[in-house]
């Protein structure tokens, strides 16, 4: 592993990597850090440094509906009408819960990735620390138009998800993060993974760092306070590890939901497909690995899981941008 290490290290130097790489594989394990958890206080990452992984979490709100479905509360096909009794004037009638974990409802999103690159622009109108939960975001679209109907093409869309968590809100009748803590973290051993407050951040959690000119500054004004079902979870490098073990050895769902889970959905370019909440990367007919990627403002994340060695490997920053570079040194 040394040249993994040497390689790893003259990435990180180049790109100016902040975070961890952490690589499992046949019971063995990789663990490399470069920068610091806090600037300030000139703190070291270890594997068990919590992170914010942004969208990374959305395969997390789509187990829990797999759950659901697994409990037989409710159907992928099931019409979002059907399921959640808020009301989105504009929605189409045919919005269903897989349109929305595939991100083809056409839904109108808070915030369109393609159109626009400022995440802190939104709480000029809506104050981050008023965003606590998923229906605090409602204001931002509940009352917009679809962008395109339902099933015509792939659109990554943070809303749908925001909607997702509120249909396992009413299903389960609990709050989205105790459901999630419940059926995916306990069953997983992930004992470091949580939605955390950003004004109650437990110990060894990396502060998020945005940089202007030469300096950096704290990502608190530019996130909700809380994450939830679009992203903005908490975990640990080992912990996300642990996560695809429990997700390929069936701890989290039967045999038949994980597949479904994983089935390439939609194809979204040449080489990437989506299936629920999880990207997948194809070789002809060979899945060669399963993703899943996060940005925000001082946060990003790439974790992958390789189903021909049964390989995980795991990369968060805390900084906007690395784990790409890093994870491509890993793959080479």
């Amino acid at each position: 592993m040394s040249g993994l290490k040497n390689k790893l290290e003259k990435v990180a130097k180049e790109i100016g990597f902040s975070g961890v790489a952490y690589v499992e594989e046949d019971q063995e394990s990789f663990f490399f850090q470069n920068g610091y958890a806090n600037k300030q206080d000139k703190l070291a990452f270890d594997k068990h440094t919590r992170f914010g992984i942004a969208s990374g979490a959305k395969i997390f709100t789509a187990v829990a509906i797999a759950k659901l479905v697994e409990q037989g509360r409710l159907d992928f096909q099931s019409k979002l009408a059907d399921c959640l009794s808020i009301v989105f004037p504009y929605f189409h009638q045919d919005v269903t819960i897989h349109y929305l974990l595939t991100h083809t409802s056409g839904i109108p999103d808070y915030f369109d990735e393609e159109e626009m690159d400022d995440f802190e622009e939104l709480w000029q109108t809506l104050p981050m620390y008023r965003v606590r939960s998923g229906e605090d975001f409602l204001p931002l679209f509940q009352d917009k138009k679809m962008m395109f109907s339902p099933g015509e093409r792939f659109h990554y869309n943070n809303a749908a998800f925001i909607v997702l968590g509120l249909v396992v809100e009413e299903l389960a009748g609990e709050p989205f993060t105790s459901f999630v803590q419940k059926h995916i973290f306990d069953p997983a051993g992930m004992t470091e993974a949580g939605y955390f407050a950003f004004d109650k951040l437990p110990g060894n959690t990396a502060i998020g760092y945005i940089k202007e000119k030469d300096e950096y500054r704290s990502n608190i004004y530019a996130l909700p306070v809380r994450g939830g079902a679009d992203g903005g979870v908490y975990v640990s490098a080992s912990d996300m590890a642990r996560f695809w073990d429990a997700l390929n050895q069936y701890k989290l769902l039967n045999a038949e939901f994980t597949e479904e889970l994983l089935k390439p959905h939609i194809q979204v370019d040449e080489d990437s497909s989506y299936g629920y909440g999880v990207w997948i990367k194809k070789d002809a007919e060979r899945i060669k690995k399963y993703y899943v990627v996060g940005f925000d403002p001082g946060v990003s994340f790439h974790s992958a899981y390789y189903p021909e060695t049964g390989r995980k490997v795991v990369v968060p920053s805390n900084h906007g941008a690395g784990p790409y570079y890093m994870v491509q040194a890993i793959e080479e």
